[in-house]
């Protein structure tokens, strides 16, 4: 429980976005392909994709380089070969129904199909024979059929039955979305209670019925009627939704009302967006945890909380050396801003104190983790500020020439205001001028040198300056040269 907790507090409000926006364009992709060819090989090439990841992942580097090279050239091959079921998708003139709405597809089942065909052929005087076997094997009774596997349609239907047309005198063999065989020769009926107006078709479809658990359908080219045969019942159909009900009864084909189809798209169109968001959460994962690398930097370390009653004098160290585990993706994208080491002083005390610097003292953007830090302490020391005014003094260096002698030295100021720690200041007594040498000095005259403050802590007041003006007179020598 405990990892789940600190892997979810490592993800970035950026992170899910990122999710939720490529879920969306996934599931997007969905609604507007589906039920399309360009979308069966689409998701073939995914399942290539995770096959390649996988072996990767496995060190299965042959393959890995194989599946990846037979994935490239199928995204290459979509684009050619299935460009015009891409363009119809993209050419959408409401750009609401590109990025939010569904498009309008006509949802015809094989069996809408079927009936809208019969009563067409039936309004033309178009014969047909239909079969749509149960689970009887039609084999010992249906003989003379060609191979076909078409898909259902309009057009198909008609093509095969044209009176014209070879084949229009036997049985079509209807199996799921397809057309198996054409041309078939079904057994006639023997039987005699036949209306006398029923031609060969219709003892053809009731001979099928009897021999086996078909159901049939037959048009008549000299009537146009149509009739459904089924066990020993030949019985006339009236319209296309009787006829939709009698074949989906043969096929154990549930009615759905349109309330209900509504409910199933709903629930179809939230599974596939679930679906999308567990794709693109496992893609994320795989690209931001699965890449691991290590960097170090430099980080400037910061003081804050400092109580106001005192002053940071010194401290042992100016910036800590971090090394940051992540992956490399997150590692690519830290910038400066988003990483920092702070020392909180708000317990510090006078004097000097000693921090251990620890992970709650620094602050890594979510999915980086620390790994090494140097220093692990530092020093930190505190006074409280105080000003004094300290007397200054001049650093002579050098000697002067030995037949002169300096007399008369006075400065201005003669001393200085300082501020900084009370501590600190305790146990100054004197402000030093940068050296000035005695053996560049002019005759007697002024000049001027900088203050230096030591230690570096300490500050002139606002009201001094930092130069110090000294007025000096050199005299000759009066102390005899001994040869």
């Amino acid at each position: 429980m405990g990892g789940l907790l600190t892997f979810i507090s490592t993800i970035r409000w950026q992170d899910i976005v990122d999710v939720l926006i490529n879920s969306y364009i996934l599931l997007r992709v969905y609604i507007l392909f589906q039920g399309t060819n360009a979308f069966r090989v689409l998701v073939g090439v995914t399942s290539l994709w995770l096959a390649q990841e996988l072996a990767a992942s496995l060190g299965l580097i042959l393959t890995s380089w194989a599946i990846r090279g037979i994935t490239a050239a199928a995204a290459i091959i979509i684009i050619v070969v299935f460009r015009n079921e891409i363009r119809s998708v993209l050419q959408v003139r409401n750009i609401k129904t590109f990025l939010w709405g569904f498009p309008a597809r006509e949802q015809r089942t094989p069996v809408d199909i079927i009936t809208d065909s019969v009563f067409q052929m039936a309004q033309k005087r178009i014969g047909a024979l239909l079969v749509f076997p149960g689970n009887q094997a039609l084999g010992e009774v249906v003989h003379g059929g060609i191979p076909w596997n078409g898909q259902v349609s309009n057009e198909m239907l008609l093509s095969i039955f044209w009176p014209k047309g070879p084949v229009h005198d036997g049985a079509a063999i209807v199996r799921g979305e397809q057309i198996v065989e054409v041309g078939a020769l079904l057994p006639l009926t023997h039987r005699q209670d036949l209306p006398s107006e029923y031609g060969t078709r219709h003892r053809a479809a009731a001979g099928l019925a009897e021999a086996a658990d078909a159901l049939v359908v037959v048009v008549s080219e000299e009537r146009g009627k149509v009739s459904v045969a089924k066990g020993r019942d030949l019985t006339p159909v009236a319209d296309g939704q009787e006829l939709s009900q009698a074949i989906k009864r043969h096929l154990n084909m549930p009615e759905i009302s349109p309330v209900h189809q509504r409910k199933r798209e709903r629930l179809k169109f939230a599974s596939a967006g679930f679906v999308s968001f567990l794709i693109i959460s496992g893609i994320w994962l795989g690209f931001t945890r699965g890449q691991d690398t290590i960097i170090a930097l430099n980080v400037p370390i910061e003081y804050v909380h400092r109580p106001a009653s005192y002053d940071i004098l010194d401290t042992s160290v100016d910036e800590a050396r971090l090394q940051l585990f992540g992956s490399s993706a997150l590692i690519r994208s830290i910038g400066p801003e988003q990483v920092a080491v702070r020392i909180d002083l708000s317990k510090a005390t006078e004097g000097r104190n000693a921090f251990a610097i620890t992970q709650d003292d620094v602050i890594l953007p979510p999915g980086i983790s620390l790994n090494r830090i140097k220093p692990s302490t530092l020093e930190v020391t505190l006074d409280i500020p105080t000003t004094r005014q300290i007397p200054v003094q001049v650093d002579w260096t050098s000697r002067l020439p030995k037949d002169m002698d300096l007399t008369d030295v006075s400065l201005s100021p003669t001393s200085v205001s300082v501020t900084g720690g009370s501590t600190t200041l305790a146990k100054v007594d004197t402000i030093y001028t940068c050296p000035v040498r005695l053996d560049s000095l002019p005759k007697s005259g002024r000049t001027t040198a900088e203050i230096v403050l030591s230690p570096p802590s300490l500050k002139l007041s606002p009201s001094s300056t930092g130069l110090v003006t000294i007025h000096y007179r050199l005299v000759k020598s009066r102390t005899p040269q001994h040869q």
